[in-house]
């Protein structure tokens, strides 16, 4: 294959070099497009546009494939742990064992917010959701850990161990006050998702006995959701941080970006339509055709990425079986979820549309049974993302080719116009 693609425009030809990733993915670079040619491309959506080349996370949309720096996604979460996945996510090596417990130790000690910043809640009404709370007390971490503009490697590592544990406590801290009970702090002899589930879960007249199935459930949930590429939140992480914003403010914009119910929110919208069924005694078949005919929708299905089955799905719902068959963890919703599921993989409709389940398709289910409240399921997801976010800031910040975001776009507004005192307008 030649190393350039030929371009025609107005007569000229133009030789595009071509770039080819490590998995034999190609794109055409177009960095100089206007400067030659005096064009830009448009591309709605970005959905055909690389906008950086990494090495944290490959996937493979067409045969449901997702690696974290090169390992594939089922064994991470069979034999993996979140903290020793958040260390190869942003330092790019499973780490070794003395790495990974200075790591822990860091994080542990790492996980007190300033005092002060308690106060901050209080000034929250008790409905504020749980989302506006984090990313507004993420970014007053700035005013009290700040960072100078030249990071040592030393400082680097000490804001990254600061965000991946204050996110969480924050989020549990927000819950806390949102019910008003009052907070639990982190505690030095619990690893970092009993850690959440305790500072969620106990209070100081409530013990909360720790299901291993549960945290193992919470804990591959964390594991799947640490990066997924350029998706809507990263690409704010790296567009905001491209400005050299401090990173407490370029972790906020990416909390900011998964609110949306199109990125983040996509798995309480799940839990909303699975009740809903249940609650109208619809039958699935029923609620499938009616979301053919576009009079209902069906969430969970389909994904920009993957034209297969998401890959992190499968792996949850295997867990969704094993959590709701333990006693008294029934669910009719996983019910429900696994006849939308088998009706759809039957119906030409959805195969021939590439619909199949997404991720959030199962992850609701998991949240829901871990006790979870709905507002805080997106919480969950920016925990678990905080890793991938800080390992793309890294990479972008370290690249020899790191410049400050700025598209281009096509003006469609009126032509040059002049200013009409008012007594001559129309």
């Amino acid at each position: 294959m030649t190393d350039t693609a030929k371009l025609i425009l107005e007569g000229k030809t133009y030789d595009l070099p071509i770039v080819v990733g490590t998995e034999n993915e190609k794109a055409i670079d177009i960095t100089r497009l206007r400067q030659d040619t005096g064009f830009v491309t448009m591309d709605s959506g970005l959905a055909n546009t690389g906008s950086c080349k990494s090495g944290v996370t490959f996937i493979d949309g067409e045969k449901g494939i997702l690696r974290f720096r090169g390992y594939p996604i089922e064994e991470l979460a069979a034999k993996s742990t979140f903290v020793e996945t958040a260390y190869l996510v942003v330092y790019g090596e499973l780490p070794k064992a003395t790495q990974l417990k200075k790591f822990s130790n860091l994080l542990n000690a790492s996980s007190l917010i300033h005092e002060d910043m308690t106060h901050f809640f209080f000034g929250f009404p008790r409905d504020a959701h749980p989302m506006g709370i984090l990313s507004t007390m993420v970014a007053s971490l700035s005013t009290f850990y700040p960072a100078p503009e030249d990071l040592t490697e030393d400082m680097e590592n000490q804001l990254v161990a600061n965000l991946i544990s204050q996110v969480r406590t924050i989020s549990a801290m927000s819950y806390k006050k949102s019910i008003g009970e009052p907070v639990v702090y982190p505690s030095i002899k619990l690893k970092y998702v009993e850690n959440f589930l305790n500072m969620m879960f106990s209070s100081p007249v409530k013990d909360y006995v720790q299901d291993p199935d549960i945290v193992h459930a919470v804990e591959t949930f964390l594991i799947l959701h640490a990066d997924h590429e350029q998706n809507c939140s990263t690409s704010t992480v790296r567009m905001v941080g491209s400005s050299l914003a401090n990173i407490y403010s370029v972790v906020s914009s990416g909390v900011c970006a998964l609110w949306g119910r199109r990125h983040g929110g996509a798995n309480q919208e799940v839990i909303t339509m699975l009740e809903h069924i249940r609650d109208s005694g619809a039958k699935p078949a029923e609620f499938v055709e009616r979301a053919k005919n576009r009079a209902e929708r069906l969430m969970g299905f389909g994904h920009r990425v993957y034209k297969a089955y998401d890959p992190r799905a499968k792996i949850l719902k295997e867990i969704c079986h094993k959590l709701l068959a333990k006693p008294g963890m029934t669910d009719p919703c996983f019910d429900i979820a696994m006849e939308l599921e088998a009706i759809a993989m039957k119906d030409p409709y959805f195969l021939e549309r590439n619909l199949y389940p997404n991720v959030d398709f199962y992850s609701g289910l998991i949240l829901k049974a871990a006790a979870i409240p709905y507002d805080m399921f997106t919480v969950l997801f920016a925990i678990g993302r905080t890793p991938g976010w800080l390992a793309q800031w890294r990479e972008m910040t370290h690249s020899e080719d790191f410049r400050l975001a700025r598209p281009r776009q096509i003006y469609t507004g009126p032509n040059e116009r002049h200013y009409l005192d008012m007594k001559d307008r129309k």
